[in-house]
């Protein structure tokens, strides 16, 4: 998708995949710093573990724990966490107004942490069901009443929930016939399911609420948006989204 917003706009920009091994971090940073390099994307399992070789890290990315855009400045490398303002379009897009409101996160992995920055951010009051609740606790030390319950507890979620995030691989190809929600546990009656999952495009999570009358929704524009995000960051301009939408062959809704 950033190759073909580079096409669009006519710039002679290149994104390549690049596997780096843990050890060879330091090096591939020193590359971007160099200039080699504009800036990069980190995934797992480098998100944290590149921090201490950056310069300065975004209050977004530091709240986090995690960076997954590097940014060259001259000679000093920003780290930018795009995943939350990823999460943050898509979540506003869908129309729900989450402040004040109940809302559920499953899981507490890295994906969670961006998440309930998000939800924190917009005054949601939050409930995080995890398998592991000390790591759910662990999830943003500014996120104060924010509740932690083990994931067997959904069968007492609120009734008034107004967004279920699943944040888990759990239903992630291959394993498509796999869903948290237990199958005797009815839905909050009014809650847009958002599944981060975008492979299966409507995974078991998702037909499973929609079964129940409820909206659901995949990662689909969070991937978009947070790629958008990055691709600011590093050209300076903002990028053509349905140029970018496209290349990954991806519906609009």
């Amino acid at each position: 998708m950033h190759n073909a917003a580079f096409a669009a706009l006519g710039l002679a920009w290149r994104y390549i995949l690049l596997p780096t091994p843990p050890d060879q971090i330091e090096a591939v940073v020193a590359r971007i710093r160099s200039g080699e390099l504009q800036g990069a994307n980190v995934t797992i399992p480098h998100k944290q573990t590149v921090i201490p070789f950056l310069d300065k890290i975004d209050p977004a990315a530091r709240a986090v724990g995690a960076v997954n855009t590097i940014v060259r400045q001259g000679d000093r490398l920003i780290g930018f966490n795009t995943d939350t303002i990823g999460f943050k379009r898509a979540l506003l897009e869908t129309g729900v107004d989450v402040k004040d409101q109940p809302c559920a996160v499953l899981g507490a992995g890295g994906s969670a942490r961006a998440v309930v920055y998000v939800l924190h951010e917009l005054g949601a009051h939050l409930t995080v069901y995890a398998r592991d609740v000390e790591k759910a606790r662990a999830l943003h030390a500014d996120s104060h009443g924010m509740i932690c319950r083990p994931l067997g507890a959904l069968a007492e979620i609120d009734p008034a929930t107004k967004l279920i995030v699943n944040t888990t691989p759990v239903g992630l190809s291959p394993n498509i016939d796999a869903s948290l929600w237990p199958a005797d546990v009815p839905f909050p009656t009014d809650a847009l399911i958002f599944d981060l999952l975008n492979n299966p495009p409507r995974t078991k999570l998702m037909q499973q609420a929609e079964q129940a009358g409820l909206r659901a929704v995949n990662g689909w524009n969070m991937l978009v948006y947070q790629g958008a995000a990055a691709f600011a960051k590093w050209t300076g301009i903002e990028p053509p989204v349905e140029v970018m939408r496209a290349a990954l062959d991806l519906p609009r809704d």
